[in-house]
């Protein structure tokens, strides 16, 4: 695991030594154990890297690395198969000095050129120079584990593992992107190719690059995409069997380290489940981490506990408390996109404890994305049947919905009321509304009639409703999973767990996003994942009788996310009223500033919570302090 950079000039210019080390300075905590320059014989390509040492730990897999006296990468990842693939090659004549999957990825591009992205297996993001050729080929993961960012114009190409290294070069003017900004405060995020900062990109997941230096053009292309169309005809138990291989098969081949290895706990299924196979195929007890909160509702610890010692692992813990809000600047900086999501800060801690022990932790993500776990699939589920309603929903329901919400104030009417509101419209743009922060009716409260002109035209909902259009799933539960794989997941989850950890030097690994697993889970009819209305992860769960206890599998789902509702009401309240009724966002004319005190007063008063709102105004806020002062 480690941190990428990189400068090609296609005019008269060259790249110096001190462009590539400025950049990879910016990014050393994401490889603190060696680093390199390498510059091309006319000093049109420039690329950098610091590494994070996991896999050969010899000089040997230093990088950029050179081979065949052609070509030249540096890579940021694990290839999980690279063992098998270099015994493959060796047997077409290619040798190999080190033990690195590095090598791997060049030898494999040196035969099969583009097509050599369909024989990895693993995360990844590199940039592979052909001195021959004077081509670059850059290449992101299929899931969007490791991060490509980029900044291009007819002069000079610039990219990053992050943007805080584009930064430093003086070709990019720094400008903050409104129609970003808009998409983030519905979303939480910004949406592939955006990054808050005007014509800095980031590659989307499962494309590369190729950049003839020649003509000057720059291509990109999908390479890879989940089918949900091709279902298999098999029964419970055959499923269930095919789960439970693939997944072993994913935890094992994630386990390969020349380094200490861990476990994120969090106490839910996707998790634990980790964990259990691990312990499989371990010798010596597994090293697991936790977070908690001193705020019950929250708090998972307890089913962490259960975990931790029914598989006798070597557990650790931690209590998040409010005054972690004084690490909201750092991880704004660290972001260096607008991020919501408020479980950045229990993730960075959880990082920064597991660092201390080992350099590799393994976590359950991507365990709702193929089993459909979360509630909003439900709610797909149901509005899909509720269709059969809509003249009575817009006859009766609606109007009464109205007067409820009227009469008794609080999110459960809301939810309601927004569900009775959007029913005649088509399921694409409905899904956007039971899981976004601030919808358009809220944004045209907030926004400034200045503001609302620079970025109206650009609906949000428009832009998920696409997404949709791309699925291949013939139901509304699939055609969600195919939007969250393609949005939610790798601009929210992948962010935030590639920024925590590399923040402090530790790679995290996922087996549910093995895409093998993928491929598979993607072929199971979605009535054996959402069992009626609420049965999620049923056949999952199904597959994990008798490995992970009942009392963890079929408790609640809490998700994992802090008690910012409680802490903007009492510890951060002061904090929020001064940084968004004294910030940038109001002096800038963005944003209304009544009505930001509005959103406030509203949710000290207790009828409404607009935590999520309100964190997202708050860090947005940050992070215009930390990148626009």
């Amino acid at each position: 695991m480690c941190g990428i950079t990189g400068k090609i000039y296609f005019n008269n210019k060259t790249v110096s030594e001190q462009d590539i080390d400025l950049m990879n300075k910016k990014i050393i905590h994401r490889g603190p154990d060696d680093g390199g320059i390498y510059l091309s014989p006319d000093q049109k390509v420039g690329l950098g890297h610091r590494r994070l040492s996991i896999i050969d730990l010899s000089p040997l897999g230093h990088q950029p690395m050179r081979y065949l006296d052609r070509y030249q990468i540096v890579f940021n990842g694990e290839i999980y198969n690279f063992q098998e693939k270099r015994e493959m090659l060796k047997k077409e004549g290619y040798t190999f000095k080190s033990h690195s999957d590095t090598e791997v990825i060049l030898a494999l591009y040196d035969k099969f050129r583009e097509k050599c992205l369909d024989h990895l297996r693993g995360m990844f993001a590199f940039a592979i120079y052909d001195e021959k050729e004077k081509t670059v080929f850059c290449a992101r993961d299929r899931v969007g584990k490791k991060p490509f960012k980029y900044y291009a114009d007819e002069n000079v190409f610039i990219f990053a593992s992050e943007l805080k290294a584009i930064l430093t070069q003086n070709e990019y003017e720094k400008e903050p992107d409104y129609i970003a900004i808009h998409h983030y405060l519905t979303l939480q995020y910004c949406p592939a190719p955006l990054t808050g900062f005007k014509n800095l990109k980031k590659l989307e997941p499962a494309h590369y690059l190729l950049i003839n230096l020649r003509t000057k053009e720059i291509k990109k292309q999908r390479y890879w995409q989940l089918d949900y169309s091709q279902k298999l005809d098999l029964t419970e138990e055959q499923w269930k069997t095919k789960i439970m291989d693939k997944l072993e098969e994913s935890v094992k081949l994630r386990m390969i380290s020349d380094v200490p290895i861990g476990a994120f706990l969090s106490g839910g299924i996707d998790s634990s489940a980790i964990v259990a196979l691990m312990s499989k195929h371990s010798e010596k007890p597994i090293k697991t981490f936790s977070i908690g909160f001193e705020e019950e509702k929250y708090n998972e610890l307890e089913y962490a506990k259960i975990i931790a010692n029914k598989f006798k692992t070597e557990h650790t813990e931690f209590i998040v408390k409010p005054n972690a809000i004084k690490l909201l600047p750092m991880l704004a900086r660290q972001y260096e996109e607008p991020f919501a999501d408020s479980s950045a800060l229990p993730t960075y801690y959880v990082s920064k404890m597991t660092k201390e022990h080992v350099t590799v932790a393994l976590n359950g993500d991507g365990g709702d994305e193929n089993f459909a776990g979360y509630p909003w699939y439900s709610i797909q589920k149901f509005a899909t049947w509720y269709d059969n309603f809509l003249p009575l929903n817009n006859l009766i329901i609606l109007p009464l919905t109205k007067l409820l919400h009227n009469i008794v104030k609080n999110n459960l009417t809301e939810k309601i009321l927004r569900f009775s509101k959007t029913a005649s419209i088509h399921h694409s743009k409905r899904y956007l509304n039971y899981i976004c922060y601030f919808s358009n009716e809220m944004k045209n409260s907030l926004y400034t009639s200045e503001f609302k002109k620079k970025v109206w035209e650009n609906d949000t909902f428009n832009l998920i409703a696409e997404k949709f259009q791309q699925s291949t799933g013939k139901n509304s539960v699939d055609q969600a999973l195919f939007v969250d794989f393609n949005s939610y997941l790798p601009d929210d989850l992948m962010t935030k767990v590639d920024i925590d950890t590399m923040a402090v030097s530790l790679e995290g690994r996922s087996p549910f996003l093995d895409h093998e697993f993928l491929e598979l889970t993607a072929k199971i009819p979605a009535k054996l994942k959402l069992r009626g209305l609420n049965n999620k992860k049923y056949i999952l769960k199904e597959a994990l009788r008798g490995l992970v206890p009942d009392e963890v599998m079929f408790r609640p789902k809490r998700g994992f996310s802090i008690p910012i509702d409680s802490w903007l009401k009492n510890e951060l309240k002061d904090y929020a009223y001064t940084q968004l009724l004294n910030g940038r966002l109001i002096k800038d004319g963005m944003f209304k500033k009544e009505y930001i005190k509005k959103l406030l007063d509203d949710h000290n008063s207790g009828k409404i919570s607009y935590a999520r709102h309100i964190w997202a105004l708050l860090t947005l806020e940050l992070w215009f302090g930390e990148y626009f002062n």
